[in-house]
């Protein structure tokens, strides 16, 4: 009608509608789901399996109330805390490391893949405790007489037991790892295949450790500070550049670095869990060598 009477027709045209999508974020080392599912951990193929696995949890159970009725007997025979010295730490270290484990059970995690390698840990833990730290029940330096010993040392020992757990799982993880790829490829080896595909996938084992460090940082900088404020109050100072204070602050660089590459470059995987590995290095030569082979103002391990 418009053009019979001169007029140009007007059209409505529908106008194309522009869809935003996220961009597809690419990591720079990622520990990609290979669609293998987790292995059984500890549980067993059949009834009889399983009843062994049980077992196994239940003696561990029974051993973990022998550890503590030991490190209770301790603290009463010095009237203290009992870890003012390398062998009562051990010892205190490895109980909380087995009762962080079986916390996890009892909150119905699947960790039950990590105990064999756990309670071996402990075991070399208590045995080198026992023939090369220990020392004879007695009272504290004048320094160590404060109720700061309850604080910074019980969280240094937290921290201490919760950094076995990442290490192992990070361990574990790179065995997995490597199973996983040479499986994909056809080369996997048959040695140890059943005891690799009784374990998380290597994707599973990342994640748990990474949960596991981020979760105990945040206290290994509260031991820190804690203690400097001790420091300040046995030593008039908060900070003196101490060997083990010194350590203690690499330990912390390093698991910043492994938490700040995941959480800003999108670290997983291996590249990952060295940086994860070289912090736990770092704690266990600021326990080991720093208190038995250099001489500091923390030199308490009476060996």
């Amino acid at each position: 009608a418009g053009r019979a009477r001169g007029r140009p027709a007007v059209g409505a045209r529908r106008a194309a509608t522009a869809v935003l999508t996220s961009p597809k974020v690419v990591t720079r080392d990622a520990s990609d789901d290979r669609g293998v599912k987790d292995g059984k951990g500890a549980a067993g193929d059949d009834v009889q399996g399983e009843t062994y696995g049980r077992m196994a949890i239940s003696l561990t159970v029974l051993a973990f109330a022998l550890h503590f009725a030991a490190v209770l007997f301790r603290g009463l025979s010095v009237q203290r805390a009992p870890w003012g010295n390398m062998y009562e730490f051990s010892c205190t270290l490895g109980l909380v490391a087995v009762g962080a484990y079986l916390v996890l059970l009892a909150l119905r995690k699947n960790v039950r893949w990590i105990g064999l390698f756990l309670v071996t840990a402990v075991l070399l833990d208590l045995g080198l405790a026992v023939s090369v730290l220990y020392t004879s029940s007695d009272q504290l330096v004048p320094a160590l007489h404060s109720y700061w010993l309850w604080i910074h040392v019980s969280c240094a020992i937290i921290c201490g037991a919760v950094f076995h757990l990442g290490a192992l799982a990070t361990i574990l993880y790179l065995f997995r790892d490597r199973y996983e790829l040479a499986l994909a490829a056809g080369k996997a080896d048959g040695r140890f295949a059943s005891v690799w595909e009784r374990l998380p996938a290597a994707a599973t084992l990342d994640k748990f450790a990474y949960r596991i460090n981020a979760a105990v940082f945040p206290l290994w900088t509260f031991t820190i500070m804690a203690g400097s404020i001790w420091a300040e109050s046995a030593w008039g100072r908060y900070w003196g550049w101490d060997p083990t204070e010194t350590w203690s602050f690499i330990t912390w660089v390093a698991y910043a670095c492994y938490l700040h590459a995941r959480a800003t470059a999108g670290w997983k995987g291996r590249k990952a869990a060295y940086l994860a590995l070289i912090g736990f290095a770092c704690f266990l030569f600021n326990y080991y060598g720093v208190n038995v082979f250099i001489v500091g103002k923390h030199s308490y391990a009476g060996v």
